[in-house]
């Protein structure tokens, strides 16, 4: 019943997307890999944009990891542009896009959610997907609290939802369970009054809905200030890439004279703090701009220094015309304070 009644609704209320409209394994992939962690909306635009500049797998890997950061700016979380990046690379070299879960799942990037999304979708493979709204409406219709989170919940809840899927319908199933978890079965506020699912739905009937899915808490939230000054020279300005291993990896960045701080003390910029003595001269535009991520919230001052002579900077400064910033890519919280300028 809850297999058929989700397909009876889904050909009614699916969502009309674009790369719903093909079985290119590039634009599916390309889609699912945008839409992690962003919201269908504004995945959309970036999809439509790299599909317009790279419309083959082969364009895409012939790109610069720059030219694909810079088109991925504003979408946060950039270790999925570089995959993105690699894997259409890893694509090429192996002659062509790989045709089974295995290969799929070997993409760089790409775990079983997305290998299970692009497999049934491409090319018919019966593995169910499970997302947070396959977690969410499974849950809720069959009473489960099992923690979403553990290892034994996400086998729990993957053994369930492939029992359900229809081995000749993959990827409508799969695209039902999305769908119905986004429109109908919503995280605050879902439509139980109009649940086609609500006679059989176990947390509707025990009043769990705001209960369920049960989520084990494990994140530390670490609260770190940053200090960043725009230095103006001669209508030049100092940027430094950020190194493998820590956030924002390959985007650019203003100086930062101070180093962060992960237990949250205060890093207000004086000249005895100062590895440069110039910098006394900088004029505060913003205070504690505040950016939030997965691990952590940011803090940000922002300063303007004004120059004649450039300053010495580390060797990984490079000076850039303020013309040409736009050529390169920054994380969103840079360009809340650029917005400062």
């Amino acid at each position: 019943m809850f297999t058929t009644t989700l397909l009876d609704w889904f050909a009614l209320n699916g969502r009309d997307l674009p790369w719903r409209h093909t079985q290119d394994p590039y634009a599916i992939w390309l889609s699912e890999i945008i839409l992690q962690q962003t919201r269908i909306q504004q995945g959309m635009d970036y999809w439509l944009r790299f599909m317009q500049r790279w419309p083959q797998v082969a364009d895409l890997a012939a790109a610069t990891e720059d030219e694909v950061l810079r088109l991925w700016q504003g979408l946060g979380y950039y270790s999925r542009a570089r995959n993105l990046h690699t894997a259409a690379q890893q694509i090429v070299a192996q002659g062509g896009f790989p045709t089974t879960l295995e290969g799929i799942r070997a993409l760089k990037g790409v775990g079983d959610y997305t290998a299970a999304a692009i497999g049934s979708i491409a090319f018919g493979l019966p593995a169910a997907v499970v997302d947070g709204n396959v977690y969410r409406l499974l849950a809720r219709h069959y009473g489960i609290d099992t923690p979403i989170n553990t290892t034994r919940g996400k086998a729990e809840f993957t053994e369930l939802a492939q029992s359900l899927l229809p081995t000749d319908q993959p990827a409508t199933f799969n695209q039902a369970m999305m769908d119905f978890g986004a429109i109908q079965c919503t995280p605050t506020s879902p439509k139980c009054v109009v649940c086609p699912l609500q006679e059989s739905c176990e947390a509707l009937r025990t009043g769990r809905i705001g209960e369920l899915p049960v989520k084990e808490r494990k994140l530390k939230i670490q609260t770190v200030h940053l200090t960043y000054i725009y230095i103006r020279c001669n209508g030049k300005t100092a940027i430094h890439r950020r190194p493998a291993g820590g956030i924002w990896q390959g985007l650019w960045e203003p100086w930062s004279p101070l180093p962060t701080s992960p237990k949250g003390e205060d890093t207000h910029l004086d000249g005895k703090h100062s590895p440069l003595g110039e910098l006394e001269g900088a004029v505060l535009l913003r205070k504690d701009v505040k950016h939030v991520l997965t691990h952590r919230i940011l803090l940000a001052d922002f300063y303007l220094l004004e120059v004649q002579a450039p300053p010495t900077l580390p060797d990984d400064y490079i000076w850039v015309d303020e013309a040409d910033l736009d050529r390169y890519a920054f994380p969103r919280l840079i360009q809340i304070l650029f917005e400062a300028l």
